[in-house]
């Protein structure tokens, strides 16, 4: 499979600027004026990505909805972080085509993807081969997912699983701690799978402050994904992106 123009994109700006900003949006959380804001408050403060998705979010006329007003405030890539194959719509630009390789349910593994596939190529939405592991405490994407969550303090788990993952095609790997985490994981966990990969690695949850996001950059991740730090003051978090894409950005800068 070729790569797309967002996966291209994304390469180009991990290898000229070190490392990236993907602002999460969960259309189940606010309305799609709301939503549309939030999107253009993240993309005006510098984020380079903005995705959409939840565990259990928002789907059909509604989804279109939020998606297609977000399209018209911003112009940087749309990229779906499906919760399920009823979240899809054909008004973003790619798609996370992931699967959660830890669940144990063959449905999260292998069944969806199936199922979505001629529905993604239908809506001509950019596949992105995606490998998704959910690490402990693992939220409401653990649950909702059976997933067996990687032990923050056996890192080797984790390296072993991203790199299996790379191995099966994956494009991206994706660690995730769940929406809402007290805190990141530990920065040798991070290490340990950016080690493992030699594909874009993303880390998600937990990520409250700046200087946590910028130890997770030096740690070897290539993007962090963020949606709770942003949500909880809406009417902060342009100032909020600031800061986290100033942290990401300088220490991603060292590693170019």
């Amino acid at each position: 499979m070729r790569i797309g123009k967002v996966e291209k994109y994304i390469k180009d700006k991990i290898e000229t600027e070190g490392a990236i900003l993907l602002s999460l949006i969960d259309p189940a959380d606010q309305s799609p004026e709301e939503g549309a804001k939030m999107a253009r408050d993240a993309y005006e403060a510098g984020t380079d990505i903005i995705l959409i998705g939840g565990s259990i979010g928002a789907q059909g006329e509604y989804l279109d909805k939020s998606v297609k007003m977000i399209r018209e405030n911003i112009d940087i890539p749309i990229v779906l972080f499906p919760g399920n194959i009823g979240t899809l719509t054909p008004y973003a630009d790619a798609v996370y085509f992931m699967s959660m390789l830890n669940s144990r349910d063959v449905y999260w593994a292998t069944t969806a993807q199936i199922v979505a596939a001629p529905v993604v190529r239908e809506m001509k939405i950019e596949p992105i081969p995606t490998t998704y592991l959910v690490v402990e405490p693992g939220g409401a994407v653990g649950w909702v997912g059976d997933a067996r969550l990687l032990p923050r303090s056996k890192p080797y788990i984790a390296a072993a699983a991203a790199l299996a993952g790379q191995y099966l095609g994956s494009r991206l790997i994706v660690t995730d701690s769940g929406s809402g985490a007290p805190e990141p994981a530990p920065t040798s966990f991070v290490k340990a799978v950016a080690s493992a990969c030699d594909v874009p690695y993303f880390y998600g949850g937990g990520v409250r402050k700046p200087e946590q996001a910028r130890e997770i950059i030096k740690a070897g991740a290539d993007g962090i994904q963020i949606g709770t730090a942003f949500e909880a003051e809406r009417n902060k978090m342009k100032e909020k992106v600031k800061r986290f894409v100033k942290a990401i950005k300088e220490e991603g800068k060292k590693k170019v």
